[in-house]
């Protein structure tokens, strides 16, 4: 009975020390969209180029470009991206081991001719409980 209780432990203790953290669990999503499914188009005029994930920070982010008509500072002039981006995050579900964590949400529009940043801006906890 004593060599199966042993057993039984320390198969749980290896157990528990192959599951990876909330971090790199993260990290290795975003790594595997990126290698997997980038770039893919979100519509006509957007696509995603990569996902990146800053332990540090606890930070997710997403990185886009734009082509077409939509490849123009003016479209973020005329509508409150951020507002838009918080209130997509707040009634995503897909989202919520990363949101119930805190986890930071960074969102980069970048021209897709010049590369110059068009649109940067990072949802904190405190924007979207």
């Amino acid at each position: 009975m004593k060599k199966v209780w042993i057993i039984t432990t320390m198969l749980a203790m290896a157990l528990a020390s192959c599951q990876e953290s909330l971090e790199d669990k993260c990290a290795n999503e975003a790594d595997e969209f990126t290698r997997k499914k980038c770039p893919a188009r979100i519509d006509e005029n957007i696509i995603i180029d990569s996902m990146t994930f800053d332990k540090s920070s606890h930070t997710l982010a997403y990185w886009y470009h734009l082509e077409g008509a939509a490849d123009t500072s003016a479209v973020f002039k005329k509508i409150n991206m951020k507002k838009v981006l918080t209130d997509e995050l707040k009634n995503t579900t897909n989202m919520k081991l990363y949101k119930d964590a805190g986890y930071s949400f960074r969102y980069v529009y970048c021209s897709g001719k010049t590369k110059a940043v068009y649109f940067d801006t990072t949802i904190r906890e405190k924007d979207y409980k």
